[in-house]
């Protein structure tokens, strides 16, 4: 963490912070101030943002003397955080990405809460899937209890499927039985010089949403310690995979190419124009409000997509599962209080209400089943158990990777650079990166 803190100036920054917040807590008001940071702006007045504001009402009324203060801060979360311990000016409860985890978790910010876990009555760890949990879990410590979940998963439109007369993905289908649907499904144009009126797939390069591809093709990206890519990145199953992507642009067209992709100016699945994508849970929110054509039908019924496993040539499919959960961070004056913020926002009652919102999936294994009475929601359930979390949960400065990734894909698909000697670059890259922290 030392070297990323020097690469943001901490010194000149933070002679910024105002002496208000110097401590863990504030005077103001009198009673317990619980400062509780979050991503996010300031809010929109819509319906969950008042959900969540009553629910946080709902903990003062029920703790007489404590005042939550919340602060949702837009972008560059991790940064602003680590400016915040710098300063002496972290929250009480912080919001954990499993994403960014590893640089909070590795470099001792954090309160161990196994204690707090193990003289609680009313809390039970086993409510919670141990997959979800052990991501913030470091030998016999835990220092963060999850809130919710998405797993990365393939979204398909059966109204397309049905109309090409496709059956629907099989949970072991491998990279080839995909290709094939994926041609099944693309509807060439008229004129052979413009682009498929349908596509079968959707590809987006971001990282987060390919990195399983090289996973279930027996690939990786980093060393099992997390410290080097070269001879894992660039290793021939993932040339192999990553020719297989590139090969779904540009060479079949079954999937839009990044140029055509912008020149769209829209997301092609969620107009009904391509019949497969992958991405995570939180898409469902934005397929709900799909756009409407000019009868005032929407473009995609949502009640009419599937979920399935991603493709696979390994024994069992693999994906990750992006996290959020609640951590206290080191130090702060009011551990007591702010575990029963944690013990009451992770409970079977609020995450209820809470997880209606439908943007992730309960990490309670009891609301997620009761969720899962919807058909899409049900979906989910069996792909939780092959989903392991992302490199940021254990490696530090991950975004090195995603970053030189999102360029590597580039380099192939709007430069033609030949697959194996992107990859070989990329590695080169990443460890010159990771060398220097």
């Amino acid at each position: 963490m030392k070297s990323f803190l020097r690469a943001l100036g901490i010194a000149a920054a933070v002679a910024f912070f105002p002496a208000a917040f110097s401590g863990c807590d504030s005077p103001d008001e009198g009673g317990v101030v619980l400062r509780l940071t979050n991503w996010g702006g300031a809010g929109e007045d819509n319906d969950y943002d008042r959900l969540v504001k009553d629910l946080y009402r709902r903990f003062e009324r029920d703790h007489p003397g404590v005042r939550l203060k919340i602060e949702n801060i837009p972008g560059e979360y991790v940064p602003k955080m680590l400016l915040n311990f710098v300063a002496g000016t972290q929250p009480e409860v912080m919001v954990l990405d499993a994403s960014s985890a590893a640089v909070f978790v590795n470099n001792g910010l954090l309160t161990d809460l196994r204690p707090f876990v193990e003289s609680d009555p009313e809390f039970d760890l086993s409510d919670f899937y141990p997959n979800v949990v052990d991501i913030a879990r470091r030998g016999d410590k835990l220092y963060a209890i999850p809130i919710d979940f998405t797993p990365m998963v393939v979204y398909y439109n059966k109204d397309l499927f049905d109309k090409a007369g496709v059956p629907y993905p099989d949970p072991n289908w491998t990279f080839a039985e995909f290709f094939e649907i994926a041609q099944k499904l693309t509807i060439p144009a008229k004129d052979p010089g413009l682009p498929p009126v349908q596509y079968g797939f959707v590809f987006t390069n971001w990282m987060p949403a390919w990195v399983m591809w090289l996973w279930n093709n027996g690939g990786d990206v980093l060393s099992p310690d997390g410290s080097k890519a070269t001879g894992y990145l660039d290793s021939d199953p993932n040339v192999e995979t990553l020719t297989f992507l590139r090969d779904l642009v540009k060479r079949h067209k079954v999937a839009p190419s990044l140029s055509e992709m912008q020149a769209m100016g829209a997301d092609p699945f969620v107009h009904g124009k391509a019949a497969m994508v992958v991405m995570g849970h939180w898409a469902l929110t934005g397929y709900k409000n799909a756009p409407k054509d000019s009868s005032g039908k929407p473009l995609i019924d949502w009640e009419r997509l599937g979920v399935a496993h991603l493709p696979h040539n390994t024994p069992e499919p693999n994906t990750v599962f992006y996290e959020a959960g609640l951590a206290i961070p080191k130090d702060c004056k009011h551990p007591e209080e702010a575990w029963k913020f944690i013990r009451y926002w992770t409970s079977a009652e609020v995450q209820r209400v809470y997880n209606s919102s439908g943007i992730a999936v309960s990490a309670r294994k009891d609301i997620s089943r009761e969720r899962a009475a919807d058909p899409i929601e049900a979906q989910f359930l069996p792909i939780v158990p092959s989903a392991r979390p992302p490199y940021g949960s254990r490696v530090e400065s991950y975004e090195i990777v995603e970053n030189v990734g999102r360029s590597m894909i580039d380099s192939i698909l709007n430069n033609d650079v030949p697959v194996r000697e992107a990859l070989r670059r990329a590695a080169s890259r990443i460890d010159r990166e990771f060398a220097k922290r």
